[in-house]
């Protein structure tokens, strides 16, 4: 999200986060080149802080975006993962991906202190951020909200939880996301902010140019996010399964067989856990920048900004949290990621399954792309 613009400007960025007052860690107590003592104790402080950030963005992104692209490819591979439930985590694997794909310029630019990837990048990767926000928390809402159905109403599930419809309300999500998305396109604008305090070139920032009054429209934009990209979907996600919790409670069957109960009862607690993981990555970066924004806080001190900054790198975590989640908690994506991984081995198990089903007579469910019956909840 978009951070106010007195920060310092050699760190990181996240969903449209800028560095807007021309000053590097140098310019601050304990970064000069001069210091000496308990400040370039701070200063050795901030190279490690540095280093680790960077370090947690290389992981991030590697495992992020090859996690990603494998939910996605595992959904559009096989005809049996082509379930509604699946649908939606095509799409948060889509933002992910797209998040993930932007943290080398992020690191680039903490490490360098200034942008060297011109304005056009520049409207691409702070949009990015944003459509990664919405797009993510959106389908995360849907998600709960189709999980609500299929728990609480399931003969209204058979006509609302298809594909088809999961499809149609993934584009509404991106069109949705779109009216953030297209205007911080707009206003993303690179800026040159003249010598740095060591005699260096000139830094160029990434930042986004608001119409005047910038501190009025930058104040609401943020207040904007926090309300609609944190707040209200989570009251929803927690009204679903508050809801959800005491169908499961009152009702020891829900579908009329054990087998289609207990899947029923998995893939929710998938889901379940995949908000909460959200939730728990998400929410320390949305209130420290409303603390930030509002309340009057020493917005120099390094250990604070070091702290928003891991805030930051938390939410980035998120993007690549959610494969391992799927590959732990559902059997179909890890018997497709296992055959995707290690293809001969999940060929000889498909074959041990095949003797074994000829001489019991019991289907074995394996992720064929043929296979496209008995689809998971």
């Amino acid at each position: 999200m978009e951070l106010p613009t007195e920060l310092p400007t050699a760190l990181p960025t996240a969903a449209g986060t800028t560095w807007d007052n021309g000053t590097s860690w140098a310019a601050l107590p304990g970064h000069g080149a001069n210091d000496t003592g308990p400040q370039r104790a701070k200063n050795v402080t901030s190279i490690l802080i540095a280093i680790v950030i960077t370090a947690l963005y290389s992981i991030v992104c590697v495992v992020g975006l090859l996690g990603n692209v494998l939910v996605m490819y595992g959904i559009v591979r096989y005809t049996k993962m082509k379930t509604a439930t699946n649908i939606y985590i095509f799409n948060l694997a889509l933002a992910d991906a797209l998040a993930t794909s932007t943290l080398p310029f992020q690191s680039a630019k903490y490490l360098m202190e200034t942008w060297p990837f011109g304005e056009l990048l520049c409207k691409v990767v702070l949009s990015i951020d944003y459509y990664n926000m919405f797009t993510s928390i959106f389908t995360l809402t849907m998600m709960s909200v189709d999980r609500y159905v299929a728990v609480c109403h399931p003969v209204k599930a058979l006509d609302f939880r298809t594909p088809a419809k999961a499809k149609i309300i993934n584009v509404c999500i991106w069109v949705l996301s779109s009216l953030i998305g297209v205007p911080i396109m707009a206003m993303a604008v690179t800026k040159s902010k003249g010598k740095w305090l060591l005699g260096k070139d000139g830094m160029v920032l990434c930042t986004l140019q608001f119409p005047d009054p910038p501190i009025y429209w930058d104040t609401v934009t943020k207040i904007c996010v926090f309300i609609f990209a944190f707040m209200v979907p989570i009251l929803v996600i927690t009204i679903c399964y508050g809801l959800m919790i005491l169908r499961l409670k009152s009702v020891r069957l829900l579908s009329g067989s054990k087998e289609k109960d207990r899947n029923l009862r998995r893939i929710t607690r998938m889901v379940l856990v995949v908000v909460a993981a959200f939730i728990i990555c998400w929410t320390p970066i949305h209130i420290f920048v409303i603390v930030w924004t509002l309340v009057d806080i020493d917005k120099k001190n390094p250990y604070v900004v070091a702290s928003l900054h891991f805030c930051i790198a938390l939410g980035y975590t998120n993007s690549s949290l959610n494969p391992v989640l799927y590959a732990f908690l559902d059997e179909n994506f890890k018997r497709c990621f296992r055959e995707f991984c290690l293809p001969f081995r999940a060929r000889a198990d498909q074959n041990s399954f095949s003797r074994a089903r000829n001489t019991t007579r019991e289907r074995v469910s394996t992720c064929t792309p043929s296979e496209a019956r008995n689809k998971p909840a």
